[in-house]
């Protein structure tokens, strides 16, 4: 295959036009051309009067060799297929264990099942169909259920986001994720997009669909099943309690739990599994009309049917040191109510795949430390929940979330009203004073970037956008310690932390491709006959 980068095409050409560009470009005949596909869809807005599309495209073509003797520029790669590894020489004694069934779990699952091992998967949330009722009920009544919710619950927290699949990687397993997807319901679209998403509408029906699969490979798929136990014989696993008396016998866990498993973290830390604290991001989400982030990046082309909902991802060094930065930029999405603990108020942010709501709204975030909240794995936690049991009684204490407008925000004065950006937020926000919650050098981070930003971004300072609180959920405040060759705990035979709960993700896509990596580190071991 022949690969040719910067095809380009105007915002009045569709993909029907990049057969004749390719024939131009490798100067061949139509008949020459014998296949073609999209590798990459990038859109270039840098400047105004020439926003366009650039391809690059994979094709097969006759006379190959003739061809890139013509044309020394171009180069050949070969077609990518995901490379199942050799199964181990050690026999298994009992199935594997996956823990949790966000990306990292459906991934290490699903390579599990394909390759024959059934492995059990222990989730302690509900199925999706049952999930999406009691998060909506939450939504609508503030009723939370605290063991499935938008943390907690098939698919993970991702489930209920704007389902972006952009991953710095240079991993190839980015390919067979994507596939993946693809395969079970995702767009094609996510294949060669430069900033892939689902939508949380999609989502829903894609877990499932991987889920029946896991199942019909031999995998067992169990909800409303907690991890409270690990089983410990001479350094070395041998088994797990689930909902805190029934012992499974097994000897390989994936611990895939995500970041919000808080018990979990406490429990392990008890049973003498090595974590540390690590740097994590705190702050709120940003609101503004989406029509008018179209208008600052596209100008007059805003509404060009070519276009969809503008995105933004923009960073800041503020003064006091801090990195500021946009996170899970949700265009034509809605913020959401996101708690996982009673009494504590959590937003994150959620798009359909139609990104067709009326507001864009953006994690606004400031790095934080272990030195800012302490050096104790646990330290993390605390700090989080500290600061999103402010924000619950800030809010009123019934699960409104506390918002303030931008130019008050600015002004260090509290907001009384809303203005012309209606808050997105489905349980209402109480007008306050976020300063009041969030720490001095985290608003001071924030007010210094978002003046800043408004110059890369015409109107990021917008007076009547909104700022709901809080934002602590963006990564994991603790790292579970593994080992770089076989991605097992430094301290535990057998158990294997994966994924943003334990520190080694940030994403769909990341996490799922950890997943595959802690599979694979089984395979490699282990050999499986049918084993229970």
């Amino acid at each position: 295959m022949i690969r040719i980068q910067e095809i380009k095409l105007t915002l009045d050409e569709t993909l029907d036009d990049l057969p004749k560009k390719i024939i131009k470009k490798l100067r061949i005949s139509k008949e020459d051309l014998i296949s073609w596909r999209v590798v990459k869809e990038s859109l270039d807005a840098r400047k105004i009067a020439d926003i366009h599309f650039t391809y690059c495209i994979d094709c097969k073509v006759k006379h190959e060799e003739q061809v890139l003797r013509h044309n020394p520029k171009l180069t050949r790669v070969k077609e990518y297929h995901y490379t199942y590894p050799e199964p181990g020489k050690k026999q298994l004694a009992h199935r594997p264990v996956v823990v949790g069934f966000g990306p990292a779990g459906m991934f290490a699952a699903l390579i599990l099942a394909q390759m024959g091992y059934c492995p059990l998967v222990i989730e302690r949330g509900e199925c999706v169909e049952q999930r999406v009722k009691s998060v909506e009920e939450f939504w609508q009544s503030g009723k939370l259920n605290p063991c499935s919710n938008v943390q907690f619950g098939e698919g993970g927290a991702g489930t209920f986001s704007d389902g972006k699949l952009t991953a710095r990687s240079k991993d190839l397993r980015v390919h067979k994720v994507l596939e993946e997807l693809v395969h079970f319901g995702a767009p094609k679209d996510i294949l060669y997009m430069a900033h892939p998403h689902i939508g949380t509408d999609l989502l829903r029906d894609i877990v499932k669909q991987l889920r029946d699969e896991i199942i019909s490979l031999g995998g067992e798929v169990r909800f409303q099943s907690q991890l409270t136990d690990l089983k410990i014989k001479d350094g070395k696993l041998c088994g797990i309690v689930v909902n805190g008396n029934e012992e499974i016998a097994t000897d390989q866990v994936i611990l895939a739990i995500g970041h919000s498993a808080r018990d979990t973290y406490r429990f392990l830390y008890e049973k003498g599994i090595a974590m540390e604290a690590k740097a994590f991001a705190i702050g709120a989400r940003i609101e503004h009309p989406q029509s008018l982030i179209n208008k600052a990046q596209f100008k007059q082309f805003a509404n060009h049917p070519r276009l969809s909902a503008a995105e933004y991802r923009l960073t800041h060094s503020a003064r006091n040191g801090r990195g500021v930065y946009t996170f899970c930029m949700c265009p034509g999405g809605t913020v959401v109510p996101s708690s996982s603990i009673e009494g504590g108020v959590v937003v994150n942010g959620m798009s359909e795949h139609a990104r067709d709501k009326e507001n864009a709204n953006s994690a606004l975030l400031v790095q934080v430390r272990p030195e800012d909240f302490g050096e104790h794995p646990m330290d993390g936690i605390v700090y989080q929940e500290e600061l999103e049991r402010k924000a619950f009684q800030l809010g009123g204490g019934n699960y409104k979330a506390p918002a303030q407008l931008v130019k008050d925000f600015l002004n260090h004065q509290a907001s009384i009203a809303m203005g012309k950006v209606k808050p997105s937020y489905a349980l209402g926000v109480t007008p306050c004073d976020l300063h009041e919650i969030l720490p001095e050098y985290i608003t001071s981070a924030m007010e210094e970037a978002i003046i800043a930003l408004d110059h890369k971004l015409k109107g990021f300072a917008y007076d009547d956008a909104v700022l709901t609180g809080v934002e602590t959920r963006s990564s994991s405040p603790i790292r579970i310690n593994r080992t770089k060759d076989n991605l097992q705990s430094i301290n535990l035979e057998g158990l294997y932390p994966c994924g943003e709960g334990a520190g080694f993700a940030g994403g769909i896509v990341s996490a799922a491709i950890d997943g595959i990596r802690c599979a694979e580190q089984i395979i490699q071991e282990f050999f499986c006959e049918k084993v229970k």
